[in-house]
């Protein structure tokens, strides 16, 4: 059944765009009538000379009949009140200047007319301002109405921290919008040049060091930082002056090339979390250089269900993979990231694999099926605690089932695999860094032997993973603590997860094959300052409504992640955040593969202190947990305790 008829609504639409530019042309006329009008009025003080008087209606038309004219031929009636604006103004003032000078040239070449004789010259200027007023206090009125009609009470009296672009579109849009729950009462600004300027009608009060004091004497409910390009560590000092003068709602901005790249409205504005505070600003890569190497490639991603293989397979499919094959043993989560995919790109070749990577059989199924060209190895167990009581598992999953892939993707000649390393590969203490380590080896010993170039790429943690530090902190703050934290010195690299997979893509694209790249963390932050902010985020103050308490640290854990072994050096690449590690072969493939057949065998067993034994024989600088060692006899099999 059809809505409505197409021909009837286009003629209903033309007719209603008829009336309204008619209604606006006219009550420009009259607005344009009157202005000429007063023009003689104010020439003559208020007592027009019967000449002037009879010869008004002979200017008239010709003075406004002109203005209409040009005002239709420049579409002066086709603007939108709510969103009349600087430039529509801008417009008005071109479109009226030149009407005058027309007029004022027109009167010149007439002069000696009767009808135009004796024409008063003041006349030209006084109309001329005259019609800017009535016009442009037309097109805003309904805008300024609106604005004051709106209702202060509802609103919540707000600090803008910045007066560039950003904190300007965002306080017109404030006061734009009818209902606007925002009230901007101050700008803050550390560039002295703004101070005391008003802009929109809000004044640039002071800088950030001013925050305590504007906070009080405004009653400021609300912060908004619109800073777009600012690094996270300012961000992070602002909101440290905003806490300590007791504002609990901070906003912000979020800074993409998005919103950077187009006018900011009141819908940009989202609630600041971690990520604005520990992220390191946009990531540049070269994005020609990955579309050519991805675009119309058939590419496997395992472990798609996790934080890194989602955030991998979404940034993939928009370079238009030939197909985008998708695996991993957690059904639950394959089909979220699958579905996702197929609704943001309905036209691309999505599969979804379900599967064990540790299964040779089913895995070469999939190669012969599929035959992939590009692989991203995702697919793997990190959490430190948990596999310190069951290092068979890091050995199956860690070490065997990504010598399984590198093995089959030798095999059929796989162009490239990228390996997802870590930094807790670097000089280990757990069971999962030195799996992660193994691995790595493994990987460049595969390197050359037919075709497919082999690349591990190593960072740090990634900010919000499934199952990482943050939702566990967020959840214990839900729940009114404490918040527990494993040491008060505690540092680690953190990264976003979109910053960190746009660099391995990028690194993908560098790696020629039997390199460990490493991705620049920048600077560690301690895990205490992280628990500190999120409970600040909250609208809450650490150690007095929230208890932070420190548990220990646990099996496997170091103070600091390092991202270079002390033997190792790092090499410069094309891109600035990413290095290449410099790391020699300290023993064969053979004896790599022997030992590795061992592990597999005590895997099988669960023989925990043979694994140890021979994990710390092929990464000798390996400092497994004392505690556990020392308490376990070497023939103990963990199934036996």
């Amino acid at each position: 059944m059809k809505m409505f008829h197409y021909p009837l609504f286009k003629t209903y639409f033309i007719r209603s765009q008829f009336k309204r530019a008619l209604f606006i042309l006219g009550s420009d006329a009259i607005l344009l009538g009157l202005a000429f009008y007063l023009s003689f009025y104010v020439r003559f003080e208020g007592a027009i000379p019967e000449i002037h008087l009879r010869q008004f209606f002979i200017y008239l038309p010709v003075f406004v009949g002109l203005k209409i004219i040009a005002f239709y031929l420049f579409q002066i009636h086709r603007f939108t009140w709510s969103y009349v604006g600087l430039y529509e103004l801008l417009k008005i003032f071109k479109v009226l200047t030149l009407c005058s000078l027309i007029l004022s040239t027109l009167t010149l070449f007439l002069t000696y007319e009767e009808a135009f004789r004796g024409f008063p010259r003041s006349i030209f200027l006084i109309d001329y301002v005259l019609s800017l007023m009535v016009i442009g206090g037309f097109r805003i009125s309904k805008r300024v109405f609106l604005q004051a009609g709106r209702s202060k009470m509802a609103q919540k009296k707000t600090l803008i921290i910045g007066a560039g672009n950003a904190g300007e579109q965002i306080v017109r849009d404030m006061k734009r919008v009818k209902d606007s729950s925002y009230l901007p009462v101050a700008f803050i600004d550390d560039d002295p040049a703004k101070r005391k300027v008003f802009i929109h009608g809000v004044k640039v009060k002071g800088g950030r060091k001013d925050i305590p004091k504007i906070v009080a004497d405004l009653n400021v409910e609300i912060a908004l930082i619109a800073m777009p390009s600012v690094p996270s560590r300012e961000i992070r000092d602002i909101t440290s002056y905003l806490h300590k003068s007791g504002v609990r709602e901070i906003n912000i901005i979020p800074g993409t090339k998005e919103i950077l790249s187009r006018n900011i409205s009141i819908l940009d504005i989202k609630k600041i979390d971690l990520k604005d505070l520990m992220s390191r600003g946009p990531v540049e890569i070269d994005y020609s250089r990955v579309n050519r190497e991805l675009k119309g490639k058939r590419i496997l991603v395992t472990g798609a269900g996790g934080s890194i293989g989602s955030e991998l397979a979404r940034q993939i499919a928009q370079f238009e993979p030939k197909l985008l094959a998708l695996l991993d043993i957690d059904e639950t989560a394959l089909f979220y990231i699958v579905q996702e995919i197929k609704e943001c790109h309905p036209h691309l070749s999505i599969q979804p694999l379900l599967g064990d990577i540790v299964d040779r059989r089913k895995m070469s199924l999939f190669f012969n099926q599929f035959v992939p060209q590009i692989i991203f190895h995702t697919a793997a167990y990190k959490h430190v605690p948990i596999l310190e009581d069951f290092p068979e598992e890091a050995v199956r999953v860690n070490i065997l089932g990504t010598k399984v892939l590198g093995e089959l993707s030798d095999q059929n000649g796989v162009e490239k695999f990228i390996f997802i390393s870590t930094d807790k590969a670097v000089n280990p203490t757990s069971v999962m860094g030195v799996s992660k380590r193994v691995a790595e080896m493994v990987i460049t010993h595969l390197n050359h032997q037919r075709r497919t170039q082999f690349v591990a790429v190593r960072f740090g943690n990634v900010l919000g993973s499934r199952g990482s530090v943050i939702p566990l902190f967020q959840e214990q703050i839900k729940k009114g603590g404490p918040v527990t934290v494993t040491h008060p010195e505690m540092k680690r690299y953190f990264m976003t997860i979109p910053e960190s997979v746009l660099l391995v893509l990028q690194a993908s694209t560098i790696g020629m094959g039997g390199e460990v790249l490493v991705l620049d963390m920048g600077e560690p932050i301690k895990i205490y300052d992280m628990a500190c902010e999120l409970i600040r985020l909250s609208g809450l103050e650490p150690n007095k409504d929230i208890p932070i308490v420190f548990t220990g640290i646990r099996p496997g854990e170091k103070l600091f992640e390092e991202i270079l072994m002390a033997e190792e050096g790092v090499e410069s690449t094309a891109h600035p955040k990413i290095f290449k590690a410099r790391i020699g072969k300290s023993f064969t493939a053979e004896y790599l593969n022997e030992r590795i057949e061992r592990l597999e065998g005590f895997a099988q067993t669960q023989n925990t202190q043979s694994i140890i034994q021979i994990l710390h024989e092929l990464i000798p600088n390996y400092q497994p947990n004392r505690d556990r060692t020392d308490s376990e006899d070497g023939d103990t099999a963990k199934g036996d305790r």
